[in-house]
């Protein structure tokens, strides 16, 4: 997306310098939009065994995800750019496929969103690297947020854990391979 270089950004950025920094938040907002949608999905469609354990975990990770949300829109305005958080604008620059799993089991779900952590927090590392040595607030702000998205994905992998340590979707490079590995290890620990 080509942007006009800001009129301001904060002291000591150039303005060329505050619109890259610009341009690498307005992917981590689309990315944490869409998370925040993601996990909205998920609470509402996830049945089955662990159902409420699930259902009750995602909510307050909506509620962290919808505050980072805000927290980067309002860094982008800071560096005198204009964020855009239209859901138009979010899926023509996603790159990634949206959410595909319906109502399914929490196993599915779990199974999936490990690999939508995977996505998220990758590139939100690699924001944060590429922020290092151009904007420490922006790069704080970007480290912070792995604080929690990876707590968050924590959550989300002891339930596909065994006790041994081995993942039930280890080896899964989509979700609906991530579902259906979560879901066969799950059918298989089933009394």
């Amino acid at each position: 997306m080509a942007r006009d270089l800001p009129k301001y950004t904060v002291p000591s950025l150039t303005p060329e310098d505050g619109a890259k920094v610009a341009a690498i938040l307005q992917e981590r907002l689309h990315a944490l939009n869409d998370l925040a949608l993601t996990l909205k999905h998920i609470h509402w469609n996830v049945v089955g065994p662990h159902f409420i354990a699930v259902h009750e975990m995602l909510d307050p990770q909506v509620d962290a995800v919808r505050l980072m949300v805000d927290a980067v829109a309002e860094r982008i305005a800071t560096l005198g750019s204009a964020p855009v958080g239209t859901p138009g604008a979010l899926v023509a620059a996603r790159a990634w496929d949206d959410y595909s799993i319906g109502r399914a089991s929490t196993a599915e779900h779990l199974g999936a969103l490990d690999e939508v952590y995977v996505g998220v927090i990758t590139d939100h590392r690699r924001a944060a690297a590429d922020t290092e040595d151009l904007d420490t607030v922006t790069n704080d702000l970007l480290v912070g947020h792995l604080h929690e998205l990876e707590l968050f994905h924590w959550f989300v992998r002891a339930h596909l854990e065994s006790s041994g340590g081995a993942l039930s979707t280890a080896g899964a490079s989509t979700e609906k391979d991530a579902a259906a590995a979560a879901r066969s290890a799950a059918s298989h620990e089933a009394p």
